[in-house]
């Protein structure tokens, strides 16, 4: 015969549910595009902005023409890993995200059609901390993601 036990008190607390890691972060949102649809898109923290702009000026890229290209590419440990570099100007079939806080110039994002597939709704932050310095993808549609945050799987 089995015994069961049961205790009164208080019930034991909820499982703690994973930090919101865009949690008191201001987003930029692109030029032309609502706050709604800014969610299904492309978005960028002030933080990613002035990195952007201090690596293009270095590399020589022309705000008005070039930008930063996102990407995605088969490999790494998880099996897809980003590609971020810079462009001289948009393809054909590139979504292109302009980003401007009044300050500089605007900052261009271009995505080919693929890899928006995966980045869609992604954040875009640069971290500088004493253990890492470089950019950080918030990505929603990443299921599982390597240590080092640069491959994901989705």
């Amino acid at each position: 015969m089995a015994t069961v036990q049961l205790s009164t008190g208080t019930p034991p607390p909820p499982a703690a549910s994973a930090p919101d890691p865009l949690a008191g972060v201001t987003l930029l949102i692109p030029e032309g595009i609502s706050a709604e649809a800014a969610v299904k898109g492309i978005r960028l923290t002030p933080k990613a902005l002035k990195r952007i702009r201090v690596a293009m000026a270095k590399e020589n890229v022309s705000p008005a023409e070039g930008g930063l290209r996102l990407g995605i590419q088969g490999g790494g440990c998880s099996g897809l890993s980003y590609n971020i570099r810079f462009d001289s100007k948009a393809r054909e079939r590139d979504r292109t995200f302009m980003f401007d806080d009044g300050l500089e110039q605007p900052v261009r994002i271009f995505v080919d059609p693929k890899s928006f597939i995966y980045l869609t709704g992604m954040v875009l932050d640069f971290e500088e901390t004493l253990m890492r310095q470089g950019f950080n993808f918030i990505n929603p549609n990443s299921t599982k993601s390597c240590g080092c945050g640069s491959s994901f799987s989705s």
